[in-house]
């Protein structure tokens, strides 16, 4: 397999449409659990380190999205817990299950609420409590994960389990072992491709949620860009339904 532009988009739409079918059927599951939230005034809370981060990135506060979904990271130990900057640096921070449970404490959440949980590995400390806390609490949680990767790596979190373990419904997104897709002559990979398809199954299950509120006849409280014309005053006006419980900017 050589290693090019072209190659990666071949490898990378068979793994994209292997996804949207092969998923297509769970992410209808995680859209009942969404809806059911959202038409009780809950919110979507969507949580993920490292490069999982896009994912939460890709369900709250974009345009065409949600507007009841909050972003749960890291930095939420500094931004709103009043930890030093500093703490961001420890590059094992993801790993250290006992994290889940502040930034659980820091979030504004409601018993109503869903959880969004994506992890390529699934097995890191910090989003493997976060998840167990979650399911604790009562809350519906939907995974993002790569099965494959997950299966073949021992967990890092004292349970021995995995972000799978304690989910309502698991998202696949497909992504190999390493997450890389083009191999190199002398070993590795190159070009990740787990953030390509967490978006797509974020897309996939905001489209699914949307058509189930509109078949209810109701109207779905929906972003414009803020980069169009009256897309601030539209955005503003639903932001103003869920106050103090969906976090922006930071």
């Amino acid at each position: 397999m050589a290693v090019s532009g072209n190659e990666f988009v071949r490898t990378a739409r068979e793994i994209f449409d292997g996804v949207a079918t092969g998923q297509a059927e769970a992410v209808g599951r995680a859209a009942e659990l969404v809806t059911g939230s959202v038409r009780a005034g809950g919110v979507v809370h969507a949580f993920g380190t490292g490069h999982s981060q896009a994912l939460a990135m890709e369900i709250a506060g974009r345009a065409g999205g949600l507007v009841p979904t909050n972003m749960i990271a890291l930095r939420d130990l500094v931004v709103h817990g009043g930890e030093p900057p500093g703490v961001l640096f420890d590059p094992h921070l993801e790993r250290t299950p006992e994290v889940a449970h502040r930034l659980y404490e820091l979030a504004p959440v409601s018993p109503r609420d869903v959880f969004v949980v994506a992890s390529n590995s699934g097995v890191n400390g910090a989003v493997v409590e976060f998840a167990r806390l979650v399911a604790e609490r009562g809350h519906s949680l939907v995974a993002i994960t790569s099965r494959l990767h997950s299966e073949q790596v021992d967990s890092r979190h004292p349970s021995g389990k995995r972000l799978a373990d304690f989910a309502d419904v698991v998202l696949d997104n497909g992504a190999p072992y390493g997450d890389a897709v083009l191999p190199l002559p002398g070993g590795g990979a190159v070009c990740g491709v787990s953030s390509i398809t967490a978006a797509l199954l974020a897309q996939m299950l905001v489209a699914e949620v949307v058509s189930a509120l509109l078949a209810a006849g109701e109207a779905p409280p929906v972003y414009l860009s803020a980069n169009i014309p009256e897309g601030d005053e539209h955005n503003r006006a639903l932001e103003e339904r869920y106050a103090g419980r969906i976090r922006r900017g930071a």
